[in-house]
């Protein structure tokens, strides 16, 4: 656990959090290890999901399912996770023109960024959330966001993130914290992560429940989860697995 827990935001106390965070909840791998993350560490724990009309938008369909099994696990987690919040975000599918939002063979740009890449995106989760924190009275919002193991989307990158939690609440005159506990991982740890958090039953419902691919498909069951198998999302996931099951038989 000690990898693990230098990636933790550093002003939580493992057991003494008080306090309520929001999660930005996609249904995916990553988010839904930070939710399990969140349900450890906070003493109100709600979720937001946004509906960006994504060509994968079977994630959405698994974000109930997961929410229901992961209450079913810990009765402390059950009395902790509280409301669920669903965002339209459609104004996202009309203004860009990437392979997440189109179909469109995803490749790589000259500047090395996949077009999966849906730009504003993160900025956006952040600030629509930090509206709903504000109202609900959380101060903490949480984040899969990684720069190790990832597309190399620039929305993820830890001084992006820096950077918004310093306008967000400059903005808003609040002192809310964004926590991305996936930061430094790599995807063999977050497997390990979600392992130490929920023991092998949270790392099974993460293979079988949460979605990763890019293109929705929810057919094709490999031993990391559903997925076409091709996609960075599918690859990063799988390598990712194999590592972790690796690391586990040495």
């Amino acid at each position: 656990m000690t990898a693990i827990k230098k990636s933790f935001s550093s002003d939580i106390q493992y057991g003494t959090a008080q306090e309520g965070c929001l999660v930005l909840y996609s249904g995916g791998q990553d988010s839904t290890t930070c939710l399990a993350w969140a349900l450890e560490h906070f003493s109100r724990v709600e979720t937001i999901g946004f509906d960006y009309g994504q060509r994968h938008k079977v994630e959405l369909d698994c974000r109930k399912t997961i929410r229901n099994e992961l209450s079913k696990m810990s009765s402390t987690w059950a009395d902790r996770l509280g409301q669920d919040h669903s965002l339209d975000l459609n104004v996202l599918h009309q203004i860009s023109d990437c392979a997440l939002t189109r179909e469109t063979e995803i490749a790589f740009g000259e500047d090395g960024i996949p077009n999966s890449f849906v730009p504003g995106r993160n900025l956006l989760f952040f600030t629509f959330a930090a509206t709903i924190a504000y109202r609900r009275g959380l101060r903490h919002i949480v984040g899969g966001m990684c720069e190790t193991d990832y597309s190399g989307y620039p929305d993820c990158r830890d001084d992006t993130i820096k950077a918004l939690q310093v306008a967000i609440n400059l903005g808003l005159e609040r002192r809310l914290v964004l926590h991305t506990p996936l930061m430094w991982l790599d995807k063999a740890a977050t497997w390990q992560m979600a392992e130490e958090i929920g023991g092998a039953a949270l790392v099974e419902l993460i293979r079988q429940e949460s979605h990763s691919c890019y293109l929705g498909d929810r057919q094709q069951l490999h031993p990391w989860g559903y997925g076409c198998g091709q996609c960075p999302a599918c690859e990063l996931r799988a390598s990712g697995w194999e590592k972790y099951i690796e690391n586990k038989s040495q």
